[in-house]
């Protein structure tokens, strides 16, 4: 298993160097002024990202410039014609080889998870803590925990299950984290089940979106388009924003066409930190 607490406590300092970046855009800071940002020297703040991404800060910074997010549009329209027409794996494509996604049936909609058990737990990942939550048909819910709030996940949870019997069990979802955070993996690893209940239209969005490979992104109006429906690209970002398993239902790969990240329901330092993450795994560079 990872060290995920070393990797929770690495990602806070690099949510806070991310945030002072972004702050401070126009006066384009410098490596140490950044580290002091984040309250380490230059020497710390180098080995911070070498263990929590394996590559440099200055490296590392690169992945996160609206330049990288054009670079990343440009070279996933082909891949995505490639992957979403004929549904071939390509190595990037982690996510076509072992997740498979269940949606509630009509009945069960309506039911609002009455005669569900839910069990979640809060654990550390290499992007912040994080609420898992989990059926016997699957997970159903991940969420990232901002500033510190565990009551806004479990309170998200309940209204997402009005009916559900939700109760406490860290025990019941620990044994996944490897499978969702476990890159890269030597061999595919075991199959994992998601259980999502959303609208027909969310349900169709959130299985475009697991198609989009590993270390690449791509637009609203490119996942209005593979659905079939090229108009409604502002429709797309309602159910991208609604998506409830976040990072696995990969939403952080969908942009805005201009390179601008866009919003997410983790925070935009998140969003920036996982594409930076992703990036640097795929491309492989030497610190």
């Amino acid at each position: 298993m990872g060290n995920y607490q070393k990797q929770c406590r690495d990602y806070e300092r690099v949510e806070t160097a991310i945030r002072y970046i972004e702050e401070h855009h126009e006066a384009q800071p410098g490596l140490t002024e950044i580290a002091r940002a984040a309250q380490m020297s230059d020497y710390h703040f180098q080995r911070l990202f070498s263990r929590w991404v394996g590559i440099s800060p200055k490296r590392f910074l690169q992945f996160l410039t609206k330049e990288h997010a054009k670079n990343l549009i440009r070279e996933s329209g082909t891949v995505l014609d490639t992957t979403f027409d004929s549904g071939l794996s390509s190595p990037g494509r982690l996510h076509d080889l072992f997740v498979n996604c269940e949606a509630v049936t009509p009945g069960e909609y309506k039911k609002m998870g009455a005669g569900l058990e839910i069990r979640y737990g809060f654990h550390p990942s290499p992007f912040g803590e994080c609420l898992l939550a989990v059926t016997d048909r699957g997970l159903c819910g991940l969420t990232f925990v901002q500033d510190g709030d565990r009551a806004r996940p479990v309170a998200d949870l309940k209204s997402q299950w009005p009916q559900a019997t939700i109760r406490i069990d860290p025990q019941a979802s620990a044994g996944l984290l490897d499978r969702i955070f476990g890159y890269p993996h030597d061999h595919p690893p075991a199959p994992l089940y998601l259980f999502v209940k959303g609208t027909n239209f969310q349900i169709k969005v959130w299985e475009a979106l697991l198609k989009i490979p590993l270390g690449r992104a791509v637009t609203y109006e490119d996942i209005a388009r593979h659905i079939g429906m090229p108009k409604a690209s502002r429709a797309v970002g309602n159910a991208v924003g609604r998506n409830p398993i976040p990072f696995l239902i990969p939403c952080h790969r969908v942009i805005r066409k201009t390179g601008v990240l866009g919003h997410y329901g983790g925070g935009p330092a998140r969003k920036k930190a996982m594409i930076g993450w992703e990036s640097a795994r795929v491309r492989n560079t030497p610190p």
